[in-house]
């Protein structure tokens, strides 16, 4: 079984079918994206796994151990963390703050926490310039560093990415990815939801493709850069 398998997931904002059957797997290693339209239902999915929504219909699994019946914060300690769409970060708190609030289930001793802390700074030379800094004076890219940074520091199997490039200049969407593409070669496994569909593919391993809650399409990333209907769509091609 895959590392993250989701299966026929049927999710609802109150009488609304949000997911119709939605299906895919992660394996271990991988950077798999979903890509579509605004409203395609990629970031319910996102919010279905970690638990923020509950499926009414179908199964989550997590090597195995069936997890869409937990509370979020019970797969928060399974494994499965996420920076969410539009960063949320605690913007009253200082970077360090927010960096130890994403350590808040973990167990081990303080110097093993310090220690991520440090490999976070490492990843995101900025967040160490401003590690005193009250995090809702940062600008966009340095929130978002700070979200990715937060959802690691819990320590996860797989990171859940939800838009890291949102309201980014072209330069800092360079950077991000290449910070992204540097996580998973140190062995994250990643699902990543992206707007720029273009960016996306051009570093993920397999790709999904979604319309009306339901995924259409599911290939690897370079079919997928070459699908017509994909380019037609998503990349902006006539």
């Amino acid at each position: 079984m895959a590392k993250l398998e989701v299966k026929q997931i049927h999710t609802f904002y109150g009488n609304i079918e949000a997911l119709k059957g939605v299906s895919l797997s992660v394996e271990d290693g991988e950077i798999v994206t979903l890509i579509g339209s605004n409203g395609a239902g990629k970031s319910t999915t996102l919010n279905s796994i970690c638990g923020i929504l509950t499926p009414r219909k179908g199964e989550i699994y997590l090597e195995k151990e069936r997890i869409d019946r937990l509370p979020a914060h019970n797969i928060v300690t399974r494994g499965i963390s996420q920076s969410p769409e539009g960063r949320k970060i605690f913007s009253r708190l200082t970077v360090m703050e927010n960096l130890e609030m994403g350590a808040y289930i973990r167990k081990d001793s303080a110097a093993d926490i310090r220690k991520d802390i440090d490999h976070v700074f490492n990843l995101f030379p900025r967040l160490r310039e401003r590690e005193w800094q009250i995090a809702g004076t940062l600008s966009g890219g340095e929130q978002q560093m700070l979200a990715i940074g937060r959802a690691l520091m819990s320590k996860p199997r797989i990171l859940l990415l939800d838009e890291p490039s949102m309201g980014l200049a072209p330069l800092l969407v360079d950077a991000i990815f290449e910070i992204i593409q540097t996580i998973n070669k140190q062995g994250m496994t990643i699902l990543l939801v992206e707007q720029n569909a273009m960016v996306a593919l051009s570093i993920a391993h397999r790709g999904y493709v979604m319309q009306a809650g339901e995924v259409v399409l599911h290939d690897s990333a370079k079919n997928l850069l070459e699908n017509e209907m994909v380019r037609r769509l998503y990349l902006g091609e006539e």
